[in-house]
């Protein structure tokens, strides 16, 4: 009975400690202010949807939980400094540089997610996908390393010792990776110059090198290929090599030579005169580029003219088209005046035998 009575005093005591209440208070209210909070952006996100700016659900969808996360950082550090105050197993010294590691790697994960939020707000909107991606990626290393610096310095390690021997080791770790920074210094050249962004189609005359471009890394641009085959090119050869980008062209061209037989020889101007007229008029040339059809050779089969013009699509399904449907108008241009498209002939003359 007297065992009884000393075990209910103990937890009456033990209930009634001011220490215990406020621990019990602090754990109240953060699970409180964490409930309130998440109504609170509850119906915060229907207001910030109905907005179109990026900016705003940018920051709601970045800030919501890593501002939940530090209320319970916050107050369960809180909690243990209560604690620790009644006892002496040395708790109180690790609470303040926990807590600060935990803020500080919480600040670092809403700045992250920000900036991707951002990034990608500005690339739905039709921003350059390579510039954007180039930003993004710099603003991120930099938060990142900024905190990792933050938290070294909080733990007691020396910062300015890193910085020390991060000069004189990056000489030597310069010439151990000369073909990581090249392809490094390649990538930001790409961001800066911006011969291609993502999406385009590239070729290279020096390489065996064609594709759309995927995605270009620090390190790596990786292309796929018109077979689908990915193909993942270091950033350095972009500097060594002539790329040709022809999804920045204005128009495409079309380049033809067409023979007549020279048994139609009198009907070549008309047919040229002809051509013309029906490209100048055709709704698919660019009236503005260079547009010429005139003879052009006397062939050993043939006489020859060609049609030198331009569309006003780059699109290449749709040009083969339209260069269909012109090459066709030709052939009937040519038909309709009566004339042949001559074809490679030999004649042979056979000399009799004399008597």
């Amino acid at each position: 009975m007297n065992e009884t009575t000393d075990g209910a005093t103990l937890i009456f005591t033990w209930v009634t400690d001011p220490k215990v209440i406020l621990v019990f208070c602090i754990v109240f209210a953060t699970l409180l202010l964490s409930y309130s909070l998440r109504m609170i952006l509850a119906r915060l996100q229907r207001k910030v949807e109905q907005t179109r700016t990026v900016w705003d659900d940018a920051l709601f969808h970045s800030v919501r939980r890593p501002l939940l996360w530090l209320i319970w950082v916050l107050g369960i550090a809180w909690a243990a400094e209560v604690i620790a105050s009644q006892t002496d197993t040395g708790l109180a010294e690790i609470i303040g540089p926990v807590r600060y590691v935990a803020v500080v790697s919480l600040i670092a994960m809403f700045l992250t997610k920000f900036i991707r939020e951002v990034e990608s707000g500005f690339i739905s909107q039709g921003s350059d996908i390579t510039t954007v991606n180039a930003l993004g990626k710099l603003l991120r290393i930099s938060v990142l390393i900024t905190a990792a610096l933050s938290v070294l310095q909080t733990l007691g390690v020396s910062v300015s010792g890193i910085l020390a021997f991060g000069g004189v080791g990056g000489i030597a770790v310069g010439f151990a990776a000369k073909d990581l920074l090249a392809n490094f210094f390649g990538g930001l050249m790409i961001y800066l110059d911006r011969p291609f962004a993502v999406g385009d189609w590239i070729r290279s005359p020096d390489r065996e090198i064609e594709g759309t471009v995927v995605d270009i890394g620090w390190r790596l641009t990786e292309i796929r290929t018109f077979d689908q085959r990915p193909l993942y090119v270091p950033n350095s050869v972009f500097a060594t090599i002539a790329l040709e980008n022809p999804s920045r062209m204005r128009n495409r061209r079309i380049y033809e030579t067409i023979g007549v037989r020279y048994s139609d020889a009198g009907k070549v101007q008309a047919i040229v005169n002809d051509v013309r007229t029906m490209l100048e008029n055709h709704p698919d040339i660019a009236g503005d580029r260079t547009l010429i059809v005139n003879l052009n050779a006397f062939a050993s089969s043939s006489i020859d003219f060609f049609v030198y013009t331009f569309t006003k699509t780059t699109d290449w399904v749709e040009f083969h088209g339209i260069k269909e449907r012109v090459l066709l108008e030709i052939v009937n241009i040519i038909e309709s005046h009566g004339a042949e498209f001559a074809f490679p002939t030999s004649t042979i003359h056979i000399v009799p035998e004399p008597e």
